[in-house]
C-alpha cells in the first residue's frame, strides 16, 4: 500500500484541526500542522493547537500531539498521531517536505503561502488567487458555495459579518474592548445569560450579549488587541456543540479532502502523490 503523502496544515485552530480530522478519518495520516507559540484560537475544544499548551489534544477521538524535532514528528506518527509543531520550530524540521500544503490560517490575507510550496497546495477563504498563489482555494463564505473547490480566482470576500446561529450573527461573538492581557475563569461549555460577565480585558469587562452556551473562549492570559476575537456564545445552547466539530469545518474539510485526492488519484502517468 503506498505511504500517505506528508500534508502540511499552517494553522492549528477550529477549521484547520477539521481538515486534519477528516484527512486523519480518510486515511491520510502523515499530517503536520503549525501554529503560534500562543494561539488565538477561541473554539479550543476542538483544536488541535491544544496540544502546544498541554502536549496532547483529541478531538472527536483523534489524538494529536506536539512536536518539535523531525524525530518527535515520526513518533507522532507511528503511534497514529497528528504532529502538531510550533511556528518558530519549524525552521529545525524544513528538511521534511510536504507533498500537500493546506494554507488555513484564515487571516483573510496571503502571509507568505506560495504556489510553489508543495507539488500541491490548498488555501480555505479570501486572500488567495487559486492559480497564481496556490492550486485550489476553498469557498469558506456560509451558503450555497461553502466547501467548494475553486480552480481559478479566489473565494467570495470577507463581509466582516459572523455566520448566523439560531437568528444571532455579530452579537454572539465576544470582541476584545481594548488591547490588554484577557483574563477569565469561565470555560468553554458553561451557561451564561446576557450581561453576564465573561472576562475582562485590563480594567475593561467583557459580558455576553445574549443567552447561551460558551462555545468557544480564547485562553486566558492571552495578550490581545482591541476588536479582536475572545468568545462564541451559541444561543441553542447545547453543550455537545462545544466539543464537536462545526458543520462549516466539515464542508469545508471535505473541499480539501476532494482537492487532495484530485492531486493523489490522478490517471497514471501524470504527476501525482
Amino acid at each position: 500500500m503506498p505511504l500517505s503523502p506528508l500534508v502540511l496544515i499552517k494553522g492549528a485552530g477550529e477549521m484547520a484541526s477539521g481538515v486534519a480530522w477528516r484527512l486523519y478519518m480518510a486515511n491520510l495520516r502523515r499530517i503536520c500542522m503549525l501554529d503560534l507559540e500562543n494561539p488565538l484560537c477561541v473554539r479550543r475544544a476542538v483544536s488541535f493547537c491544544s496540544a502546544l499548551e498541554s502536549g496532547v489534544a483529541v478531538v472527536e477521538g483523534v489524538r494529536a500531539r506536539a512536536a518539535c524535532t523531525r524525530e518527535e514528528i515520526e513518533r507522532a506518527w507511528d503511534a497514529h498521531e497528528i504532529a502538531v509543531v510550533r511556528t518558530t520550530d519549524w525552521a529545525r524540521v524544513r528538511e521534511v517536505a510536504p507533498e500537500v500544503v493546506v494554507d488555513a490560517i484564515l487571516a483573510k490575507r496571503n502571509t507568505g503561502t506560495r504556489k510553489d510550496d508543495a507539488p500541491m497546495v490548498i488555501a480555505l477563504g479570501p486572500g488567495f488567487v487559486a492559480g497564481v498563489d496556490c492550486h485550489l482555494v476553498i469557498e469558506t463564505n456560509r451558503g450555497h458555495d461553502l466547501g467548494r473547490i475553486i480552480v481559478a480566482g479566489g473565494a467570495a470576500l470577507d463581509t466582516g459579518v459572523p455566520g448566523e446561529i439560531a437568528g444571532h450573527t455579530a452579537a454572539r461573538v465576544l470582541r476584545a474592548p481594548s488591547d490588554g492581557v484577557f483574563e477569565s475563569d469561565r470555560r468553554i461549555g458553561e451557561i451564561v445569560r446576557a450581561h453576564d460577565p465573561i472576562g475582562r480585558v485590563g480594567p475593561h469587562p467583557v459580558r455576553a450579549t445574549l443567552d447561551g452556551v460558551l462555545r468557544g473562549l480564547i485562553r486566558p492570559g492571552t495578550m490581545v488587541t482591541a476588536g479582536l476575537k475572545l468568545g462564541d456564545v451559541d444561543p441553542r445552547a447545547c453543550r455537545e456543540h462545544c466539543y464537536t466539530i462545526s458543520d462549516k469545518a466539515r464542508a469545508i474539510a471535505g473541499g480539501v479532502l476532494e482537492g487532495v485526492l484530485r492531486h493523489c488519484n490522478r490517471p497514471r502517468g501524470a504527476r501525482g502523490c
